[in-house]
């Protein structure tokens, strides 16, 4: 008899187990929008992000910047703890989840070095980005300025194209290297605030007219805090992208041989590449500007490859480890479908760009893209990428690339 009471308490025991189990595993992310907050000292940057599914195997996290998606998968759960990963940056959102909350911390992951994590809560609902307000806009940030960024040790001249729908905002910062992606926000009386969350580092700017062509304001990330100017200008550009890298006198083709994604060395005199027009874009997976150039050129890729035109990209990344990159760069690869040669380069510096390719004056941001016409010779080099959230400088870039390679093409 005490065997059989010791063993339906067992039995009891296991049961009530299973249960607690299957409870704790069911607290998963809800379908829906959701509203989050990185805190800051004396600041919040908002974001916003979409659930898709409702358990691990099929749940897709949105991050929603303006008219962008940034999809991120393989979440797990573990009781209450939830893990997104942002699988190109070496980070992700980690937390603790409540009914209706969600609570935790950006961590950096597989780094050599301890990094602070940025503390963050979400809240489940259809919130808007920034607090609603019934101050109508009384000035337009539609257009383009001047935007200086000024900090301690660097005041930078950038470039700002907004669009404005009544309160609405959309657009991004311009600089020599690239752009600040997707911002959007809101216009409030004179005073304006908009963020971005693509999965590398959250941004927010905010500023107040000082008159209709001008404005101050604040430039926020987890790292500084940088005091902005604008200035209404329509004819504000930067400086010529074409003319910041060249080759040094007395070279006129550039060469290397690196190894791409299966182990295989693969040099840009290999008979693949003579006698075309070869494009090589010099690119991280860490770097949004590359995200964004790489996802343009292989959407032209598959339209013009027939022409007789490749494109080969040299990846510098984090860490100067085959393994480790080609993890990383396939992710890369796999999320865009690129379908040309990526090869492991080197690390992510500048410094290493240059000295992999020793015939140029130097590398002074990623991407950077060099054009190369049929007989093997480096016809322009292009610093950074101003991509889709530029507006106007997105497609007069897409018309400068088509002309140049429809000329070298017809050569």
């Amino acid at each position: 008899m005490k065997n059989i009471k010791w063993i339906n308490l067992v039995l009891i025991l296991s049961v009530f187990e299973i249960i607690t189990s299957c409870q704790q595993e069911a607290k998963t992310l809800k379908e829906g929008l959701w509203r989050g907050a990185f805190t800051l000292p004396g600041n919040e940057i908002p974001f916003v992000f979409e659930v898709k599914g409702t358990s691990a195997e099929n749940t897709s996290v949105y991050l929603i910047n303006g008219t962008d998606r940034f999809e991120l998968k393989n979440i797990t759960y573990n009781n209450d703890s939830v893990t997104i990963p942002l699988d190109l940056y070496s980070s992700a959102l980690k937390g603790k989840l409540t009914e209706n909350a969600f609570e935790g911390e950006l961590v950096k992951i597989n780094t050599d070095k301890p990094v602070a994590g940025v503390p963050f809560k979400a809240v489940y609902g259809g919130l808007p980005r920034f607090p609603k307000s019934d101050e109508a806009p009384s000035v337009s940030l539609a257009g383009t300025w001047d935007v200086k960024i000024i900090s301690p040790d660097d005041t930078s001249n950038t470039v700002g194209n907004f669009d404005q729908k009544e309160a609405l905002l959309t657009g991004s910062i311009l600089t020599t290297t690239g752009d600040y992606r997707f911002l959007e926000g809101v216009v409030q009386g004179k005073k304006f605030a908009l963020s971005a969350f693509g999965g590398s580092s959250p941004y927010l700017l905010k500023g107040e007219f000082t008159n209709d062509s001008a404005f101050t304001g604040e430039f926020i990330t987890p790292r500084r805090t940088s005091e902005v100017e604008g200035k209404r200008n329509a004819k504000a550009a930067l400086p010529d992208p074409y003319t910041i890298s060249h080759l040094k006198d007395g070279f006129t083709s550039i060469e290397f041989t690196f190894p791409n994604l299966e182990g295989k060395q693969v040099s840009l005199s290999d008979s693949t590449y003579k006698g075309k027009v070869v494009i090589v874009t010099i690119l991280g997976s860490w770097c949004p500007n590359c995200l964004d150039e790489n996802a343009f050129l292989t959407e032209w890729y598959k339209s013009n490859h027939q022409r007789g035109v490749e494109i080969i990209g040299l990846g510098f990344e984090r860490k100067d480890d085959f393994e480790s990159a080609k993890k990383s760069l396939s992710n890369l690869k796999t999320r865009l479908g690129i379908p040309y040669e990526i090869l492991f380069a080197g690390k992510s510096s500048t410094e290493a760009a240059s000295k992999a390719l020793p015939a140029l004056n130097g590398i002074s941001a990623f991407p950077t893209t060099i054009f190369i016409d049929k007989k093997g010779n480096v016809r322009k080099v292009h610093t950074g990428f101003n991509g889709p959230a530029t507006g106007k400088f997105y497609e007069e870039f897409k018309t400068e690339f088509s002309e140049l390679t429809d000329q070298l093409l017809a050569e």
